[in-house]
């Protein structure tokens, strides 16, 4: 393996030391902290050393797979304008933290179902998210009618005054519906 292609941070595989982590690099050498808990210098070259996880190389750029992936996916997420689940949890008001839905069905010799809050509330917040990039899908729609824009708004605006039941389940008013 070649000097240039190693990245800090990166996993790779020594085939006397084992795998471990690259932590520095010098124009021959790096320095990796091996798993056994020893920080060794290793010309990689001559070492055998190896990547110890899969590589992704895109336009030129060279770096460990699931750094490409994880960057990639946060890219994703930021221009989608999604959030994580934790981000969707910390919107929830502090009363129902740990709290449950529970659905009773009229017979009794059916199951009842019980949902815990957090859940139930990240949910309601992936309709609301969902329906505010369906709203920008329609208005940016080429070939939509003003008027035929103008109709499914209302569908949307009427999914949004359903969902103003569960207001409640907010803790700052300008996350409400």
């Amino acid at each position: 393996m070649k000097i240039e292609s190693l990245r800090i941070g990166q996993r790779v595989q020594h085939p006397q030391y084992g795998t471990g982590t690259v932590r520095g690099l010098a124009p021959v050498a790096a320095q990796i902290q091996f798993d056994d808990g020893n920080e060794r210098t290793v010309a990689p070259e001559s070492a055998g050393l190896e990547a110890a996880e899969p590589q992704a190389a895109v336009s030129g750029l060279n770096l460990p797979l699931k750094q490409f992936v994880e960057q990639t996916l946060e890219a994703a997420i930021a221009q989608l304008g999604l959030q994580k689940p934790d981000s969707v949890v910390e919107q929830l008001g502090l009363r129902w933290h740990g709290g449950k839905a529970v659905l009773h069905p009229a017979d009794v010799a059916l199951q009842t179902k019980e949902v815990p809050l957090e859940v139930f509330f990240h949910k309601i917040v992936m309709v609301r998210n969902n329906l505010r990039v369906l709203e920008q899908k329609i208005n940016a729609h080429e070939k939509l009618s003003d008027g035929e824009k103008v109709e499914m708004q209302q569908y949307i605006t009427r999914c949004y005054g359903s969902l103003t039941t569960f207001n409640v389940l907010f803790k700052e008013k300008e996350d409400q519906f």
